[in-house]
């Protein structure tokens, strides 16, 4: 039942406030008025962290199309600029948090401390400890990539060492980001607990965009039609994208998460191009004329859609058999769909601006050494498909296992 909130104030009947010289007092009830979203403020260090992870995002999916365009010219590309830009705002935004709860004798400090841990003698909330070492770790990343390429050349993998150390980093300010949001989400009602899930879901999203990144080797267009891409997926998406979405508690939380991933990957297929690049190494086989972006996105957003209307017809079950049933829809979903989308991706109605099969990087020796307009199986035998197809059921079912254990855990947090 939803009550109007009402304050009594004394009033003579002249209309004036009660005092000792009025005559008749009378109490009425005067209503207050609602609070709104926009009565409450989200904390500037969490919209840092914000743009941290989103300058991470933007700069990621730039760097990778600057070395297929360009080539690795310089450190100092403005896409390796925005890649560190989130681990220097995220990590100083982290350490500043860290060290105006531990030594801060303000009012918000003494508020932050309340909901703090305590690690190594310093207090602060448990995000930005974990943002804390990811900051350092991608500033860390910087010399050592330097150093690779210095000592061994041109990548010719995403996941050379220092990209990993990079994309830990990378991965750790999101995660100490989610819980920040989530943390304060949890501490929240009504409208602004509204507002922080949305920050919340929007993290979620990054973070799917992040899996998806580390396993973009493995799902290429010409890979999905083999078992092991579908592994990879089943390996790296639940986790985040169940686990995110089941402790934002929001009716179509997965949905949500799977929008921002598409939107975002989207975008820099559609912007990038629009950008004049050339390369600068070589050899050259691939005439580049403009920025060529990464890959069109999985279609993850019929498994998001389908997981949240599994969710509410599964809420009594059991949570291993909630896990059994979402994680086989969330595979079943996607690879009923991404099967034959495959298909059209490697027929001549997908090589335009929208879909952008007609991209290749400057040394892409496509055309020349190899058809890429075939699917190349990992598989050699329809035995070792559906062998390999099984363990992407298991998988998909035990990331989605631990992904509700995820849950449980974050919406219980609250420093």
């Amino acid at each position: 039942m939803n009550a109007e909130l009402t304050t009594r104030v004394v009033v003579a009947q002249n209309g004036d406030v009660a005092g000792p010289h009025t005559s008749q007092p009378v109490s009425i009830d005067i209503p207050v008025p609602k609070a709104t979203s926009a009565t409450f403020r989200i904390p500037a260090a969490i919209w840092c962290m914000l743009v941290a992870i989103t300058s991470d995002m933007i700069g990621g999916y730039w760097d990778v199309a600057w070395h297929q365009s360009i080539g690795r010219d310089t450190f100092w590309t403005p896409a390796h600029l925005a890649i560190q830009l989130c681990g220097v705002l995220g990590g100083l935004t982290s350490g500043f948090l860290i060290l105006s709860t531990t030594f801060g004798h303000s009012p918000a400090a003494y508020q932050r401390r309340s909901a703090s841990v305590k690690i190594w003698g310093f207090r602060g909330p448990l995000g930005a400890f974990i943002a804390a070492w990811g900051g350092f770790a991608m500033i860390t990343s910087a010399p050592f990539d330097n150093w690779w390429h210095s000592a061994y050349g041109l990548d010719v993998t995403i996941l050379s060492p220092p990209h990993v150390l990079l994309m830990s980093g990378s991965i750790a300010i999101d995660i100490g980001t989610l819980i920040l949001i989530g943390g304060a989400m949890n501490r929240s009602h009504g409208d602004l607990r509204a507002m922080f899930r949305r920050l919340f879901l929007y993290v979620g999203g990054i973070i799917v965009m992040h899996s998806c990144f580390l396993i973009t080797e493995y799902t290429g267009s010409g890979a999905l039609h083999s078992a092991t891409a579908y592994l990879v997926v089943s390996m790296a998406v639940p986790l985040a994208l169940v686990g995110v979405a089941r402790a934002s508690e929001h009716r179509w939380g997965n949905a949500i998460i799977v929008a921002v991933y598409t939107a975002a990957v989207l975008a820099q297929l559609w912007i990038l191009p629009l950008f004049a690049a050339q390369p600068k190494l070589g050899p050259v086989y691939q005439n580049v004329t403009h920025f060529i972006p990464m890959a069109f996105p999985l279609l993850l957003i019929v498994p998001g859609l389908a997981l949240d209307l599994l969710r509410r017809a599964t809420k009594p079950w059991k949570p291993w058999l909630q896990a059994v049933s979402t994680g086989t829809v969330f595979l079943a979903s996607f690879v009923s769909l991404q099967w034959p989308f495959a298909n059209f991706l490697m027929s001549p109605l997908s090589r335009n601006r929208i879909f952008g099969t007609h991209y290749f990087s400057y040394d892409d020796t496509a055309g020349f050494m190899y058809d890429p307009y075939r699917f190349q199986a990992s598989e050699n035998t329809r035995s070792q498909f559906w062998m390999v197809m099984t363990v992407a059921l298991v998988a998909a079912i035990l990331t989605t296992r631990l992904g509700f254990v995820w849950a449980n855990w974050i919406k219980r947090v609250q420093r």
